[in-house]
C-alpha cells in the first residue's frame, strides 16, 4: 500500500506542478479576499474573534477551489478505471488524495497566512505562531479528509462545482467553528492568550471520526 500511495501522490504533485491549476488559484483567492477585508472593514488591524473568523472563512473558501479539482484528472483521463484494474488496496487512493490536498493547503497557507498578518493584524502578529501552527495542522487534516470524501462523492455528477460546496460547507461548520475559537485567543489585541485545549481536542476528534467514515465508505464510492 505504501508504494501505491507514494506513486499516486507523486503523480498528483507532478500534475499540479505542471498545470498549476489548484494552488495558484487558491493562493490568489486568499490574498484577494484579505485585500477586500482590509479595505472593506476600514480598520487598521483586526484582533480576536473577528480576525480568526476572517482567517478561517477565507481559508475554507479557498480550499473549496482545490477540492473541486481533486479528482478531475481521474475522471477526464480514465484514472478511475485504471486504478480499479490495478492490484492495489483501494484505500491507497484515499490516502494519496488526502495527502495531496493536505500538501496543497499547506502551500497555500505558507502564502496566505503571512499576507493575512501583513494586511489585517497588528504590529506584532507572530508571537502566537507555534500555537497557530498546531491549530492549522489539525484543521488542515480535517479539511483534507472531508474534502477528499466530498470530492469523491460529487465528481461523477454533472454539477460537481455546485455539489461540492453544498455538501462540504455544512460538514465543515463544526471544524471551522472549533478552529476559529482556538485561534481567537491567539490573536487578541493585548497579546496572545493560552491555547484553548478543548477546541484542539474537538478538532482532533472530528478529524478522527471523519477519517474512519472516509475509510469505511471509500471503496463503495469507487464502485459507484
Amino acid at each position: 500500500m505504501r508504494r501505491a500511495v507514494g506513486a499516486l501522490l507523486r503523480k498528483d504533485l507532478l500534475v499540479e506542478l505542471r498545470t498549476k491549476e489548484a494552488v495558484p488559484a487558491m493562493a490568489l483567492f486568499s490574498i484577494s479576499t484579505f485585500v477586500v477585508f482590509h479595505f472593506g472593514l476600514d480598520r487598521s488591524s483586526l484582533d480576536g474573534s473577528l480576525a480568526a473568523g476572517v482567517l478561517w472563512v477565507t481559508l475554507l473558501f479557498a480550499a473549496v477551489l482545490g477540492i473541486n479539482r481533486l479528482f478531475v484528472a481521474e475522471v477526464e483521463q480514465g484514472g478511475f478505471d485504471g486504478f480499479l484494474l490495478a492490484p492495489v488496496d483501494r484505500t491507497s487512493l484515499l490516502v494519496a488524495k488526502v495527502l495531496a490536498l493536505l500538501a496543497f493547503l499547506v502551500l497555500v497557507q505558507l502564502i496566505a497566512v503571512p499576507a493575512f498578518a501583513f494586511l489585517l493584524l497588528g504590529p506584532s502578529p507572530w508571537q502566537a505562531l507555534p500555537e497557530l501552527l498546531a491549530v492549522l495542522a489539525l484543521a488542515d487534516i480535517g479539511l483534507a479528509v472531508i474534502g477528499t470524501l466530498v470530492s469523491a462523492i460529487a465528481i461523477r455528477t454533472r454539477a460537481r462545482d455546485l455539489i461540492v460546496p453544498i455538501l462540504l460547507l455544512p460538514l465543515l461548520i463544526p471544524l471551522v467553528l472549533a478552529a476559529a475559537q482556538a485561534t481567537a485567543p491567539l490573536l487578541a489585541l493585548d497579546g496572545a492568550g493560552p491555547l484553548p485545549e478543548r477546541w484542539l481536542a474537538i478538532l482532533a476528534i472530528y478529524d478522527g471520526v471523519f477519517g474512519l467514515i472516509a475509510y469505511a465508505i471509500f471503496d463503495f464510492l469507487l464502485e459507484d
